[in-house]
């Protein structure tokens, strides 16, 4: 937990242990019991991923128990601590709390929920996407699970989304590709090979969709293409390699299941993702709507325009946005503001009209700060957040116990400052030499 230093009390743990208890009609899921329970399971499942700490999860809370209770037995609805599984997060795509995910018919492409949080709306929905299903499988077209354990080369099983790669086309495909690509060398006779192909075929599906294809599954079949087999010295059957661009092949020695296939390529994505956006603070939305979405939210307070210029301001930003790519797997949000356009907010925080440029790390749940004492450097930014991200650091209450009120303004236009056009005052009239000798 950020912020936290020393011994944690017994009544803080259990307050962010879970939101969901065992006497709750709502399921908890784990990395341990999501396969068997979700993925094989033939039922209509609504699962809700959330961090004990958002305050959005926290006000869900008792709708989604609610709804649980009246689709008892007809819907199941689960929740899954996406704070403290995060590898089940990232698995589905969860960028931010809550996130409800709806498996359906087809267990390895879960929908998205987009509507209302009240009960109402949350077994409207459920019970709209069970018709669906039970009309589905009236048709012949849906079903439950299925393990699917067919070869490539039996046409059974939904392998659409694994690319079929050759001699003649691997290097053309991935050799100077921006994407990532993690390939399989596989041997039809291969019995670990043949276990391995639903779970590389439905990790296919799912990678493409969270990653809007910028990693790619593909497979070699090494006793036809032995050139490809021999250049990267395939001994043993299946082997996973990674390929990124302008780096050395690496091979994939994690666990064969579609969560770790697809926890691995979700990780290499984030690696070669772009940072976080960095806002200017123009209005309340974006304040709240980043620091509620986000664990902590890094707020830059600059120097006047005037005091810096465009090229000064622009150096403070690119210092930000180096950093938000270091710390882009930490899901933080990051802000900025000009010195005096919010003034308010920079006295909540005790930056309050001196000592520019600054930067406070916000934590809007506990409504705490922590300020960067250091210098607004790499170094010293990187020094500063690395002791947040170990949960170190002093923090203070944010002024007030929560956001003052936040001003809109115009954002900056990337132009140097320009001071206010002053009247032009007319001396024409005025004898200026009278008016010499008159003082003299």
């Amino acid at each position: 937990l950020l912020f936290i230093v020393g011994t944690v009390s017994c009544t803080l743990f259990l307050a962010v242990n879970g939101l969901y208890s065992a006497s709750d009609d709502v399921i908890e899921l784990t990395p341990t019991n999501f396969n068997k329970e979700v993925i094989q399971s033939e039922s209509l499942w609504l699962v809700e991923f959330y961090a004990p700490w958002c305050g959005h999860c926290q006000r869900l809370t008792p709708e989604w128990k609610k709804a649980a209770t009246a689709l008892k037995g007809v819907v199941k609805v689960g929740a899954v601590d996406a704070d403290k599984h995060q590898s089940l997060g990232g698995q589905y795509g969860v960028r931010g709390f809550p996130t409800i995910k709806i498996f359906g018919a087809n267990k390895n492409k879960a929908e998205d929920y987009q509507g209302g949080r009240t009960s109402d709306a949350i077994v409207d929905a459920a019970l709209s996407a069970l018709r669906s299903l039970v009309k589905e499988r009236l048709s012949g077209r849906g079903g439950g699970y299925s393990s699917g354990k067919q070869s490539w080369e039996s046409g059974g099983g939904d392998k659409k989304d694994v690319i079929e790669l050759t001699d003649d086309s691997f290097d053309k495909n991935v050799k100077n590709s921006d994407d990532v690509w993690m390939v399989e060398f596989y041997a039809p006779w291969c019995g670990h090979c043949k276990n391995l192909e639903p779970e590389w075929a439905a990790a296919a599906t799912e990678v493409k969709e969270q990653t809007k294809g910028k990693v790619k599954l593909a497979a070699v079949d090494a006793t036809v293409n032995q050139m490809l087999a021999s250049r990267y010295g395939i001994r043993g059957f299946p082997t996973i390699k990674i390929f990124q661009k302008g780096e050395d092949p690496v091979d994939y020695d994690g666990g064969r299941t579609r969560s770790d296939i697809i926890a691995r390529a979700l990780d290499l994505f984030s690696d070669n993702a772009p940072p976080p956006e960095l806002l200017e603070i123009t209005s309340e939305d974006v304040l709240k709507s980043t620091c509620d979405a986000h664990q902590l939210c890094i707020i830059s307070v600059l120097p006047h325009i005037l005091d810096t210029g465009a090229s000064g301001r622009n150096s403070y930003l690119d210092v930000m946005l180096k950093m938000a790519e270091k710390y882009k797997k930490k899901m933080w949000g990051w802000l900025w503001t000009e010195a005096g356009a919010q003034s308010d907010l920079e006295s909540s925080l005790g930056i309050g009209g001196f000592g520019y440029p600054a930067m406070a790390a916000v934590n809007a749940r506990k409504m705490k700060f922590a300020l960067l004492k250091g210098s607004f450097s790499e170094q010293g930014i990187n020094e500063f957040l690395r002791e947040l991200s170990v949960g170190r650091g002093s923090t203070a209450p944010v002024g007030g116990g929560a956001f003052p009120k936040i001003h809109s303004v115009e954002p900056w236009d990337g132009k140097d400052g320009e001071l206010p056009v002053e009247d032009d005052i007319d001396l024409s009239d005025v004898d200026l030499d009278d008016w010499d000798k008159d003082e003299l």
